[in-house]
């Protein structure tokens, strides 16, 4: 009972217990409370022994439905009976395995209710296989006999559809794991070795810098595209659990090589930054609403670098401020978006990532040790991406020219994410998100992960126009071209340039260029338009994401205040015949992705005369500088 009371008090506590002098933080026990915590949540839901026919199925009253899936929470509850000692975590194990047992499909698979698609069933079967070792002693021999059928059925299956051609990659990487799994857990060589080839394929699929392809459309059965949300959060933990268990030294290293880059993309506040990727219309600032969560991939590689400790409980701080009802919600302002409970995916994936990160953490302390997003000043570009991470004292921003494109163009889901030389991310210290991104068309590809919101506008920063050819941005400008260097001693320029486009990519007579200048206490902008076969009258959208209490305050027409808390900043026009305009369709400004709502400033920008351009220089100036938190 202590120890039950020991980490239920430990579930309790709003933030990361390390003290800022400390000189070692405790990911273990970290871990333990947060688990705690979500599968207490995912306990309340589950159907209690006189539910009939779905007896240990946890209902999702967002969606209304039995979600498959949510039964990889039988890891999570199994690991958390071994960190309470309470039995009744054991029990809810078992509830959620013989559930899932009559979800089954003849062919082994598991259906992603409500949905039709089978790939998930590597993410059910790695969890049967992984709480079996835990939970075996504990049935009955007809038990057993009842686990091992059902995870031999879901193994073959996975051995015998499992490829590049039949799913994204994140699938193919997760089932290395799961299937390498399999072979030790049910003695079948043949899984071994199937776990093995898809290994080798999908580390074949990464380019030099380390990021993983294989989550975009298909061009002639082929899968390209990067998303760093699925990179962290599925694929590269998949790889290095299978390496682990297969002591398979070339996958190994490939994900350690890649792990380095991937660490940049971790924020002061923990935040993960997948506001670029392909798919990052579900990108919720801690990570993907529906991946598993870093966590696992940094405990599994904790002891390679102390960095990484750091950067894993960074994240989990973040990820625990965005509880909302006992779940864990969309965003950072989930509870001010929606007047429903989010729905169970994120608490039950981020359970199971948090229970085998647990598992994986082998010491109960790490030394602290700085992330790269806590040194002041750099800039970083990844050359096979054209993004760019750049850190200033104040400031942290991405910068994405991320050229991929889909064959399925203005068809796919892959199309809508920012482009075009945006600040798809740009946190502020002591404060947060300043500005964010979102979906340039918010639509709904799985009706199952996405909310209704209709209306919404994107929140990512944007040039934009619209006439009777349509509406152009330069979001939609995929070929853009990106430069960079520094200027300066902490002082980094970067120059962006291309055409507005429509979803088509079609140009419609507009060029732009975006010149962005960092220093230490400011970030300064200047856009230039070319007006070459058309002379719309341009616009310049800078939303600024809009936490409760902060105010913004209209000087003039060439300087707005921007008030939050004990920070404040200036937003000044610095040249161009241009004035601000405040709060133009305020009301669909948020996003269910990362759920966040924002105050829309805005510029014009006119063709006069015979000019073919015309400019405008603004600047973001912070007016204080509270230490960074």
């Amino acid at each position: 009972m202590t120890r039950v009371l020991i980490y239920l008090l430990l579930a309790g506590l709003p933030g990361i217990a390390v003290p800022a002098s400390s000189q070692e933080l405790s990911p273990k026990k970290e871990y333990a409370a947060m688990l705690v915590i979500l599968t207490n949540a995912l306990l309340e839901r589950q159907a209690a022994d006189s539910a009939g026919n779905n007896t240990g199925g946890i209902w999702c009253a967002h969606c209304k439905v039995w979600h498959t899936r949510a039964a990889e929470a039988v890891y999570p509850f199994a690991i958390t009976a071994d960190i309470t000692g309470d039995a009744r975590y054991a029990q809810a194990a078992k509830r959620a395995a013989d559930w899932l047992f009559r979800q089954q499909q003849a062919d082994g698979s598991w259906k992603e209710t409500p949905e039709e698609w089978t790939g998930t069933t590597t993410d059910q079967l790695l969890m049967l296989l992984l709480a079996y070792e835990k939970l075996s002693p504990q049935l009955t021999t007809a038990q057993q006999i009842q686990w091992r059928s059902s995870m031999e059925k879901a193994a073959a299956y996975l051995n015998r559809v499992m490829t590049p051609e039949f799913a994204s990659i994140n699938y193919v990487a997760t089932t290395t794991a799961t299937l390498a799994k399999a072979g030790l857990v049910l003695h079948q060589h043949a899984y071994t070795q199937k776990a093995r080839q898809l290994a080798r394929r999908t580390v074949a699929k990464m380019d030099e810098d380390g990021f993983l392809n294989g989550e975009g459309g298909r061009s002639h059965g082929n899968k390209m595209g990067v998303d760093l949300g699925y990179d962290m959060e599925m694929s590269l933990w998949g790889l290095g659990l299978y390496a682990r268990l297969t002591a398979d030294t070339l996958v190994d290293g490939y994900v350690k090589r890649a792990l380095k880059n991937h660490l940049y993309f971790i924020y002061p506040d923990g935040s993960l930054d997948a506001s670029w990727g392909i798919r990052s219309n579900k990108w919720t600032g801690y990570g993907s609403a529906t991946s598993d969560g870093c966590q696992v991939l940094f405990s599994l590689y904790a002891d390679e670098d102390p960095r990484y400790a750091n950067a894993s409980l960074r994240n989990l701080q973040f990820l625990r401020s965005n509880i909302t009802a006992g779940l864990i919600g969309y965003g950072p302002q989930h509870a001010e978006l929606f007047n429903t409970p989010p729905c169970i995916y994120p608490t039950f994936a981020k359970a199971k990532n948090l229970a085998l990160a647990y598992t994986l953490e082998t010491r109960d302390t790490r030394p602290l040790a700085a992330i790269p997003a806590d040194s002041s000043s750099w800039i970083k570009h990844f050359t096979t991406l054209d993004v760019i991470e750049i850190r200033t004292q104040q400031f942290m921003a991405t910068i994405t020219a991320y050229r991929y494109k889909d064959p399925a163009g203005a068809k796919g889901k892959y199309m809508y994410r920012p482009d075009g030389g945006a600040i798809s991310h740009l946190w502020a210290a002591g404060h947060g998100f300043i500005t964010a991104s979102s979906p340039t068309v918010y639509s709904r590809p799985e009706p199952m992960s996405f909310p209704e919101a209709p209306g919404v506008l994107p929140l990512t920063p944007r040039i934009e126009y619209t006439d009777s050819a349509g509406y152009f941005t330069n979001l939609y400008e995929f070929d853009s071209r990106l430069s960079f260097h520094e200027i300066a001693k902490e002082q980094y320029a970067v120059n962006v340039s291309g055409e507005l486009k429509d979803k088509n990519g079609l140009t419609g007579g507009v060029g732009y260029q975006l010149n962005y200048l960092f220093t230490d206490s400011a970030l300064q902008k200047t856009i230039t338009v070319t007006w070459h076969d058309a002379w719309p009258v341009v616009h310049v959208i800078e939303p600024i994401i809009q936490y409760a209490g902060m105010r913004f305050e209209q000087k003039d027409d060439h300087t707005i205040l921007i008030h939050a808390g004990k920070k404040q900043w200036a937003l000044r026009i610095l040249s161009g015949k241009a004035r601000w305009i405040t709060g133009r369709e305020a009301a669909r400004y948020w996003t269910p992705y990362p759920a966040l709502k924002a105050w829309p400033l805005e510029l014009e920008i006119q063709p006069e005369g015979e000019a073919i351009s015309g400019s405008v220089t603004y600047c973001l100036q912070v007016l204080n500088t509270p230490a960074d938190k």
